[in-house]
């Protein structure tokens, strides 16, 4: 069972959603009401809402005044579940999360217990999932009926330790469980995925998993680059940062993961050009290494040309500055073709904007064309403290 908790501004736009007046909600006649506390009988969204305008009435700041609540048990495990069962379930779980207090490592209280058995509240069950599984929303009053203000600090954690409490107790299988027991195959989903893709492409991976019944979830920065992903199926979620070994499957790795995975015989295969170049030295060259498959080839990169990638990927300042160089290393020399490398929409371009060698470049400017693909597709992680 999983649950989440979000204290909210838009009010009365949670609670029409959750009683199905909002005209997002498809199938209305698929939600069902299971219970208030402290509010008149038979009130409508906004009646409801207005009775909560009168508790908040003396916390006209309080920009969050609602607390959205999903609680989302296992379907096996209220597949006869009645609306009893259902409210039953609401009010062990809700007990839980008024007992919940939370603290740091040093054991000192850092968000204290709520009242949300002493606030105005309305629960509703939703049976139109596209999963099919039935859960509960609620939205309660972030004030309870004797003017205490109910805690918003690490309300998501609150809410995950009430529900894991809750499955414990009785014998259901809890979110962890769930994730403990899939992620061995999620890991193995995600390294098939990659070893059987010809060339390297988020759109290619991301489609795959969503054809082995993934829900993929994105976070771009402001430029639209790709920072990070979570995958989910049924109620168990996992963040990339916690699959795979060494952290691979990583958004900022998935790109080094697919090259380890693919032979070298089968690169000259993804080339635009004739050859992989810079194996001899030249004068004003010097060695640089790169591993691919576990091995390790030298190549003899242009000074001048590793200087710009050096002040382009300062180490000091990004944190993914060798994963970046190594990247732009390899366009530059033809292990890997630009266009092979996604790179998004962001940033005022697209891979159309990024040609493979013209034959009039010369070796500064197309290694600016190799920092800048690198650039778009991994995107430059500042080091926290510091600034440029």
């Amino acid at each position: 069972m999983i649950a989440k908790a979000k204290a909210i501004s838009h009010g009365i736009n949670g609670i029409r959603y959750i009683t199905g007046e909002s005209h997002n909600k498809k199938h209305p006649e698929k939600i069902h009401h299971i219970m208030d506390n402290l509010l008149p009988s038979h009130l409508d969204a906004m009646g409801i809402w207005n009775s909560m305008l009168f508790t908040l009435s003396e916390f006209k700041n309080m920009k969050n005044s609602v607390i959205r609540i999903e609680l989302s048990p296992s379907a096996e495990h209220t597949r006869y579940f009645t609306p009893a069962d259902w409210k039953d379930l609401w009010l062990e779980f809700l007990a839980e999360f008024d007992k919940q207090k939370i603290q740091d490592k040093n054991g000192k209280i850092i968000s204290n217990q709520t009242h949300l058995i002493n606030s105005k509240y309305t629960v509703w069950l939703h049976t139109e999932s596209n999963g099919g599984v039935p859960h509960l929303h609620g939205a309660v009053c972030r004030v309870d009926e004797d003017g205490n203000i109910n805690n918003d600090h690490h309300i998501h954690l609150r809410a995950q330790r009430a529900a894991e409490q809750v499955a414990l107790r009785r014998g259901w299988t809890t979110a962890a469980q769930v994730r403990n027991n899939n992620i061995h195959q999620v890991n193995n989903d995600c390294m098939e995925i990659i070893r059987n893709m010809p060339e390297w492409s988020w759109v290619s991976y991301k489609a795959a998993l969503i054809r082995k019944g993934y829900s993929v979830l994105e976070r771009r920065d402001s430029k639209n680059i790709l920072c990070g992903y979570i995958l989910q199926k049924g109620n168990a979620r996992y963040k990339a940062s916690e699959l795979g070994v060494g952290r691979n499957l990583m958004a900022s790795k998935l790109y080094q993961t697919w090259m380890k995975e693919h032979s070298e015989s089968n690169q000259p295969q993804r080339l635009h050009r004739p050859s992989v170049g810079y194996t001899q030295y030249e004068h004003g060259t010097v060695p640089y290494r790169l591993t691919t498959n576990g091995h390790e080839q030298k190549f003899y990169i242009p000074e001048k040309v590793l200087t710009m990638f050096d002040d382009e990927f300062d180490y000091r300042f990004i944190s993914n500055a060798q994963e970046l160089t190594d990247m732009a290393v390899s366009i530059f020399v033809g292990l890997l073709a630009a266009q092979d490398v996604n790179v998004g929409s962001g940033g005022g371009g697209s891979q159309s904007d990024l040609p493979w060698r013209d034959k009039d470049d010369d070796d500064l400017k197309w290694a600016r064309k190799c920092a800048l693909v690198a650039s778009r597709s991994l995107g430059k992680k500042p080091k926290t403290g510091f600034r440029r």
